[in-house]
């Protein structure tokens, strides 16, 4: 499902219980110097990265200050975020001149403790040749596993211009295992939003759901956001633009994501440098 670019006054994009991405929440929020949003989301743990700007955290009695402090655009520096725990109330103060900030959320149950990151986990994958050169920034990644319940939160960038993402087409709509026993696929749903550079820019996503029948497509325009509960999900960014996108993923039973590559194309694995290592870092 694609929800195309629009004003959202602070309001969720993906709200609890979401009827495509139940086990997703996302919201942006756009603040000037010195206002506040509260929020609190009962049943999901979320975690706030400043897209641009700089703010505050409260939440729990604690505060984190000087959070973020990119410029123009998510280009401009580096990504930092905070947890915050399933049902707590917590409150971003803006401190630059403005900011746009990230809501991503999961359904969980639990109750675990809020926390910072201030550097995120890097990886880098595909080529030039291959029209898949991406880097991926994790904020809620490997290095947070075990302080997280099933919460994903990462960035996604091309390296250099055009070329495609998400590919050899993956899902993961389904908790399964092989007759020996072994995890498959997990049901994790995603939820993105896309940036281009320069941001008239634009790109496709493809939304698969049956192997060998045609799926469909959307058109990606800066602040696209794409829900994805079901199918195999490439996307793919026009030559001479830059492509970003906000990731979200919420595991149903686990937080550790288990991608099944579509078999008419799984075999294009092997063609990729670097992408079982960057797989292998959601977890």
């Amino acid at each position: 499902m694609h929800i195309a670019p629009h004003d959202n006054h602070n309001k969720p994009i993906v709200g609890a219980d979401d009827p495509t991405v139940p086990l997703n929440y996302f919201n942006i929020v756009k603040l000037k110097s010195g206002e506040a949003f509260e929020y609190q989301v009962p049943g999901y743990e979320t975690c706030i990265v400043p897209a641009t700007g700089t703010v505050t955290v409260e939440v729990e009695g604690l505060t984190y200050t000087a959070l973020g402090g990119r410029g123009t655009d998510v280009w401009d520096g580096e990504p930092q975020g905070v947890y915050i725990p399933s049902g707590a109330k917590a409150r971003i103060i803006c401190e630059s001149a403005q900011t746009e900030t990230f809501i991503a959320g999961a359904k969980y149950d639990k109750v675990l403790e809020p926390f910072d990151v201030r550097e995120h986990d890097y990886v880098q994958y595909g080529s030039d040749d291959t029209k898949t050169h991406r880097c991926i920034k994790h904020i809620l990644g490997q290095k947070q596993h075990d302080k997280v319940g099933r919460l994903l939160v990462s960035e996604l960038f091309t390296v250099g211009q055009g070329g495609w993402s998400g590919f050899p087409a993956h899902k993961h709509d389904t908790d399964r295992k092989d007759d020996a026993g072994n995890i498959i696929e997990t049901r994790h749903d995603e939820t993105y939003n896309f940036r281009f550079r320069p941001n008239h820019g634009a790109g496709v996503q493809i939304i698969q759901h049956e192997e060998g029948k045609p799926g469909d497509a959307y058109q990606l325009m800066d602040g696209s956001t794409i829900l994805l509960g079901s199918g195999y999900h490439p996307c793919v960014v026009m030559p001479g633009y830059e492509m970003y996108y906000f990731t979200i993923l919420g595991g149903l039973s686990q937080r550790s994501l288990v991608q099944f590559f579509q078999p008419t194309h799984a075999y294009q694995v092997e063609t990729i440098p670097g992408i079982k290592d960057m797989v292998a870092k959601f977890k």
